[in-house]
């Protein structure tokens, strides 16, 4: 097996293959007191709040697509991760705060202390980052 391995690419093409680089900086989203960090930031830029079930395959496929659209323009995008299984209150909070309907996948976009934009499951695939920098 190892020598079918080396013949047909099995070592050497894993390390010959560049690895993409991720234009993503996920911040944990994991206290309640973040949530004025997080309104106090979109007073000068946007911020963005990715809600995710680690349950959902549906999430898990939406994600993926999500990472996907970052490109070098959008490292400087502050993209909050919150893991709805662990961070359930936080995630109540969150459409408490920002007035939106609990959904998962769930994208928000917070502008100004307020969600200017929020999209759910694969719509989320289909956001423009670009329009939401500074």
């Amino acid at each position: 097996m190892g020598i079918l391995k080396n013949i047909f690419g099995g070592k050497g093409e894993q390390s010959s293959k560049e690895e993409k680089k991720s234009y993503l900086n996920w911040i944990p989203l994991t206290s309640l007191a973040q949530l004025e960090e997080i309104k106090r930031a979109s007073k000068t830029e946007s911020v963005l709040i990715f809600k995710h079930s680690t349950r959902c395959t549906i999430s898990s496929m939406v994600i993926k697509r999500f990472e996907a659209l970052f490109t070098e323009e959008h490292q400087n995008l502050k993209v909050y991760y919150l893991d709805l299984l662990n961070y359930r209150d936080i995630s109540d909070e969150v459409g408490a705060t920002f007035q939106v309907m609990h959904q998962s996948p769930q994208l928000l976009v917070i502008k100004n202390e307020v969600s200017v934009f929020n999209a759910s499951h694969y719509d989320i695939s289909q956001v423009n980052l670009t329009s939401y920098m500074i």
